[in-house]
């Protein structure tokens, strides 16, 4: 995976500078996985919709009609924390998407392949990729795809902390005091999760991002014994 991570950020290093991270994430996704377009879309725990971005005009009214209409494939994705992978549209109008499925498809889309943006028990969001024609992702496209899932948890999680630092006025390298928590408390999720010193940063930075709290919060609640992660349900 760590291949397809380096490749997933020169794609998106080559889109148009002008465009946003998130944008160029979308773009440089559609080109690679020669879809029609793509869109990410941030989400709360309960469900509402924050930072949206998409490739392209048409792909950002098939992503909002999801929102306006209660139901389609980023929708099913959030709510069971897995990909919902459909190569043909049509095949769901009956049972799961009756109204959005032929609103799709009267813009031309034909495939939906939405992946769920998530780290442990923490959920972000969900990317989704759009098709103009029917068919499943191949296993390399779908390896490709989870890359850019990893590129875009890493870029969310990375806009969060800077905009923690920045509300603060501060530089955005803890001090020695909030390091020496911070490292404290990564050994200590480390312990709980079962997982590598470096795992254990990231969930709790994903943790930090879906409560919308700063992570040096967080270390101080587990240093402080007042939050467990290992008994956040996944």
């Amino acid at each position: 995976m760590d291949d397809h991570r380096t490749v997933v950020r020169g794609l998106i290093d080559r889109q148009p500078g002008h465009l946003d991270l998130l944008q160029r994430v979308c773009c440089a996704a559609a080109e690679a996985l020669s879809a029609s377009g793509a869109g990410i879309s941030v989400m709360t725990a309960d469900g509402t919709r924050g930072v949206s971005a998409t490739s392209d005009p048409v792909s950002e009214r098939v992503e909002e009609l999801q929102f306006t209409l209660g139901e389609g494939p980023c929708i099913d994705a959030f709510a069971s924390r897995r990909p919902v992978l459909t190569a043909d549209l049509a095949e769901t109008e009956a049972y799961q998407w009756p109204v959005y499925a032929p609103a799709a498809r009267e813009d031309g889309v034909r495939a939906v392949f939405a992946f769920p943006l998530q780290v442990g028990a923490a959920r972000l969001g969900v990317m989704d990729i759009f098709r103009a024609r029917v068919g499943a992702l191949t296993d390399e496209e779908l390896r490709t795809a989870f890359g850019f899932v990893e590129v875009t948890v890493d870029a969310l999680l990375d806009m969060q902390e800077d905009r923690d630092a920045h509300d603060d006025d501060r530089a955005a390298v803890l001090d020695v005091g909030r390091r020496a928590e911070l490292f404290q408390a990564q050994g200590m999720v480390m312990v709980q999760l079962g997982v590598t010193i470096g795992e254990a940063l990231v969930r709790m930075r994903a943790y930090a991002y879906a409560e919308n709290r700063r992570l040096e919060d967080i270390a101080r609640d587990v240093v402080n014994r007042q939050l467990r992660l290992d008994g956040i349900k996944e």
